[in-house]
């Protein structure tokens, strides 16, 4: 990373100074924080259906972050059990997300379908860091918010700030906006879906390709009934598979950056992350046809709980003055300008696709 990432990232605020921050006690604290958060956001979930349970974990995190009768246990006793669930379990979480993908659901979509998806990916990704960029964001969040938003949201976010040693601070706010926009888009979308002129079929993949998380997806196209549900998962699983590339590539770029800063921090990254490698083992898995309907259940079961431990962990990070701030007002701008354009894109390969 250059000389000026570092100096803009150094002045994003953090909710516990990590300098005060009391040596690690242990990780029992944190993870049992983070358990508790889960069991929360799993209730709330059943509470209110049409609300994936991921939001509410990274919501809950937050506010636990913030309290002032947790905020000091957070950032002390607690600290390094939900630094483990943020890095950790982001990780295993990734690697089960591969469990829902296969080369048949890609081959399914047609040529045409995929290529769209790809356009859609590079312009959000390009025009949302260029974006981030030109609205002097601090340090990866350009980076990150561009990821989730071309990509899968929190879950590229945590693989992106992984691949490239962001700070808690930044993934947790990048998180936290594309988790908003993703929640507006459950309830923006179905309202278009007459007005557009999309029949079920189009608007199930103008949702897989525009909203950001997966169980945001599904939220929001079960309003289409099971034709564009279907389509809104298959064009989504291939938005997935493209985080593999996404991270690589971004490992080579850090490489070649490293090796040109002789002061750069720490070793280089691997050119292939262990977890993005994971991933691929387990969609090369889903692709043999071997693996029962009931083992495939039971991982996209276990990777909601452990995405839901991280997301929580991730939110006690959250510092929300950062995001009412001249920062965060910038941060919100790039978030709706880049909703704007990912939908916009969406819509109109939908349409070139599908006439």
């Amino acid at each position: 990373m250059t000389e000026t990432a570092h100096e803009v990232r150094d002045a994003l605020p953090t909710t516990v100074p990590p300098a005060s921050r009391p040596p690690r006690s242990g990780v029992v604290p944190g993870v049992a924080t983070a358990a508790a958060g889960v069991l929360a956001a799993t209730l709330l979930h059943r509470v209110l259906p049409a609300v994936p349970a991921l939001t509410p974990a990274l919501v809950l995190g937050a506010a636990v972050g913030q309290l002032p009768l947790t905020r000091g246990f957070v950032g002390g006793r607690a600290a390094a059990g939900l630094t483990l669930c943020a890095k950790r379990l982001m990780r295993c979480g990734i690697v089960l997300l591969g469990f829902q993908l296969s080369v048949t659901d890609v081959a399914s979509l047609g040529w045409a379908g995929v290529v769209m998806v790809l356009c859609v990916v590079l312009v959000t990704l390009a025009g949302t860091y260029w974006l981030g960029r030109r609205l002097k964001l601090p340090g990866d969040v350009p980076l990150l918010v561009a990821g989730g938003y071309a990509i899968c949201g929190a879950s590229a976010i945590g693989a992106v700030s992984q691949a490239a040693r962001s700070r808690d601070e930044e993934a947790a706010a990048a998180v936290t906006l594309v988790t908003l926009c993703g929640t507006l888009a459950i309830a923006v979308l179905p309202v278009l879906h007459l007005p557009l002129g999309l029949d079920d079929r189009q608007f199930g993949r103008w949702a897989g390709a525009s909203v950001h998380d997966v169980g945001q997806v599904v939220a929001t196209a079960q309003t289409a009934g099971p034709v564009g549900l279907r389509e809104a998962v298959l064009v989504k699983l291939i938005r997935v598979a493209l985080l593999a590339p996404l991270v690589a590539g971004l490992t080579v770029a850090l490489r070649r950056v490293r090796k040109q800063d002789p002061v750069a921090p720490g070793p280089l990254p691997p050119v292939l992350p262990l977890f993005v490698a994971g991933f691929l083992g387990t969609v090369a898995l889903r692709s043999t046809g071997t693996l029962s309907p009931a083992l495939l259940d039971a991982a996209a079961h276990v990777q909601h709980i452990v995405l839901a431990a991280a997301l929580f962990a991730m939110g006690t990070a959250v510092n929300l003055r950062s995001l009412t701030g001249a920062s965060g007002r910038r941060m919100l701008v790039l978030g709706l300008v880049s909703w704007v354009v990912v939908a916009g894109a969406s819509y109109a390969g939908v349409l070139l696709t599908t006439a």
